[in-house]
């Protein structure tokens, strides 16, 4: 099994900053990039942005200059710092990660995990 599981979010002011947290666990022999997605009530699941495992990120234009992603190839974490927050980025943040379970042999098999989400709500 694996899981990603995210914390961290919650309610703050807009203008604020607000750190989210996943932590990816289980049988896991390799993971290969580590990304994080929102979804805002009545909008399709957008990405905020997205990490290899060499060290690249990315980011969505919504949020560049805003946010910043850093992740952890030993520790299987991907942070979320995200500053001067707006009342549009209330959304629920999901973890995800292209991960290959130790179960799966094959080196180039990788299977899409989810985490359950955090609810980042920003205050006018």
């Amino acid at each position: 099994q694996v899981q990603l599981v995210e914390s961290g979010g919650g309610l703050v002011q807009a203008g604020g900053s607000l750190k989210l947290s996943c932590a990816a666990s289980g049988l896991i022999s390799t993971i290969k990039s580590m990304a994080w997605y929102r979804q805002a009530p009545g909008k399709q699941r957008e990405l905020v942005g997205a990490a290899s495992s060499g060290g690249s990120v990315n980011y969505a234009d919504a949020v560049k200059g805003r946010f910043t992603i850093s992740r952890d190839n030993v520790k299987n974490t991907i942070l979320l710092q995200m500053t001067s927050l707006k009342s549009e980025d209330t959304a629920v943040y999901y973890c995800n990660a292209e991960i290959r379970p130790s179960y799966i042999s094959a080196a180039t098999t990788f299977v899409n995990y989810w985490g359950r989400g955090t609810q980042v709500t920003v205050s006018a």
